[in-house]
């Protein structure tokens, strides 16, 4: 499962090398960037990521009283990670609990030293394989890499196989969202999709193809991010690709 972080920085600048060094590691997922301490706050208790990263070339000081205010919320804080073009706020750092303290220039060695000690403090636990799917006394139970997608059909949700079956849940799509393993992600309304199975994305046409089978998916404009993200998820892990 990805680590969730969120970035406080006013720097568009520094906020496009944050994001292209990450991407490379893949297991990151940004949920939103704020500019000022008072959005970053709330995006903290909004989304609860994983992890902060905070720009602190830009009033220091309020982002500090930030820092202070979020215990008043939440029993654990998220990561913090600084960012600055110098060590001036290193000390104010360490006092406050941050994780790490980054120094722009990036390092990309730096970087990824300080993100595997991460990983190793902060271990992410696998998604289960299999789902059960309880309805009454019936319980079934289905093997995740198995399913090519879901469907939503009023308020229940099917799933399709990659034999070819289909199986019916009593629940919205909405209840599997957050459910599944990372590699499902919803792409509209009435769809949630395994990507392990997507062949092809047509941008153009707004549609997706499947592996195994002979079926095309549409997505919307309002999941059009996820397919973004999914099309440099697919181009890191071909042979060639073209921009």
């Amino acid at each position: 499962m990805d680590y969730t972080y969120t970035i406080i920085d006013s720097d568009a600048v520094s906020n496009l090398q944050l994001h292209a060094f990450l991407d490379e590691y893949g297991d990151f997922e940004c949920i939103n960037t704020t500019t000022n301490p008072n959005d970053g706050l709330n995006d903290i208790l909004k989304f609860s990521p994983d992890i902060v990263f905070i720009n602190l070339n830009h009033d220091y000081a309020s982002i500090f009283l930030m820092v202070m205010e979020i215990h008043q919320y939440v029993n654990e804080l998220p990561i913090l990670i600084g960012i600055a073009t110098s060590k001036d706020y290193a000390y104010d750092a360490i006092k406050n609990g941050f994780f790490d303290y980054w120094l722009q220039p990036f390092n990309e060695f730096d970087i990824r030293k300080s993100l595997l000690k991460l990983k190793k403090r902060m271990p992410k636990e696998k998604a289960p394989a299999t789902l059960c799917l309880k309805s009454y006394n019936d319980f079934q139970y289905l093997n995740t890499n198995d399913i090519l997608y879901l469907k939503a059909d009023n308020n229940t949700t099917e799933f399709f196989m990659k034999d070819g079956t289909v199986t019916n849940a009593f629940k919205t799509l909405k209840t599997f969202e957050n459910t599944l393993p990372n590699n499902f992600i919803r792409i509209h309304q009435s769809y949630i999709v395994n990507t392990d199975y997507v062949s092809r994305i047509n941008f153009g046409k707004s549609i997706c193809a499947l592996k195994t089978v002979n079926e095309q998916l549409p997505f919307s404009k309002t999941y059009r991010e996820n397919m973004n993200n999914l099309k440099k998820v697919l181009s890191r892990n071909t042979l060639s690709s073209l921009n």
